[in-house]
């Protein structure tokens, strides 16, 4: 069994099948084809296990080497989470990696427990977005560059800058990415989100300006999937073509979600 049924014309679609037909090699690379053409891919309730979700990722692509051989435990719980203030600027539009050349290329989310509020997620393609801009758009922002700092959104989102935290963020180099990203497969994208700071070589105040323009641009409501969680949802979010937020929770909720992340495949260009 195999169905999928788009969830909006421009991102999104849900994917209805059972754990086994997607553990082959046949199914996981249909859905790898459907990630990259549709952004964001929805299993309703499907369950699976850490063995499982680790299959899946495997035939998807190369697994990255992150938390617990693999998977990742997303949560504000102090006791799973040392560094859980920095999991706040999960709160604001952002693609994951833009401190690396090569971003990672997909990443695979499951529900395991849920807050009573909050905490849906929401999912903008930035392709879409790219390819609807006004032409007059497209030329002004040919060939700019944004500089991307992991300092710049840990302080949006509230983390108290003490000497030990500062040090943590100046730990990763800041990047300059292009505006736009052309891809080996000839698409365009926007490289847009809280990571941004500045555009390099523009004053900046215009620079800031220009990026929250594109922002608002690609997180309208015709390019953004919004999704509310139940337990033991699965979604799979194309890194290098949406960007992505979790709406705000409780804090002491014990919201926990396992995530593992397919290694990138092409540097920002």
């Amino acid at each position: 069994m195999f169905e999928a049924i788009r969830l909006k014309d421009r991102v999104g679609s849900e994917i209805r099948t059972d754990v086994a037909s997607l553990l082959t090699p046949e199914v996981a690379g249909k859905v790898r084809n459907l990630l990259v053409e549709r952004g964001v891919l929805v299993f309703r309730s499907l369950g699976l296990s850490d063995e499982q979700q680790l299959a899946l990722s495997r035939l998807m692509g190369t697994l990255r080497e992150e938390g617990q051989k693999g998977i990742l435990k997303i949560t504000l719980d102090k006791e799973l989470n040392p560094r859980r203030d920095y999991l706040k600027g999960s709160f604001f539009w952002h693609i994951d990696g833009t401190h690396d050349d090569v971003p990672p290329f997909a990443s695979l989310l499951t529900g395991i427990t849920l807050s009573d509020s909050g905490g849906q997620t929401e999912f903008a393609n930035s392709y879409a977005a790219y390819e609807e801009l006004p032409q007059e758009m497209k030329d002004r922002i040919a060939g700019l560059r944004a500089v991307h700092s992991v300092e710049t959104s840990t302080r949006m989102a509230g983390v108290e800058p003490t000497p030990e935290s500062v040090a943590y963020w100046r730990s990763f180099p800041d990047r300059t990415h292009k505006l736009v990203w052309m891809h080996t497969s000839g698409r365009k994208s926007l490289v847009i989100g809280s990571h941004a700071s500045h555009i390099d070589g523009m004053d900046r105040e215009e620079g800031q300006k220009l990026l929250q323009e594109l922002l608002d641009w690609a997180t309208q409501p015709r390019f953004v999937y919004r999704h509310e969680w139940t337990p033991g949802d699965l979604l799979i979010w194309d890194n290098t073509g949406v960007i992505h937020r979790v709406e705000p929770y409780p804090l002491d909720c014990g919201r926990l979600m396992r995530r593992t992340t397919l290694a990138g495949e092409e540097p920002f260009a």
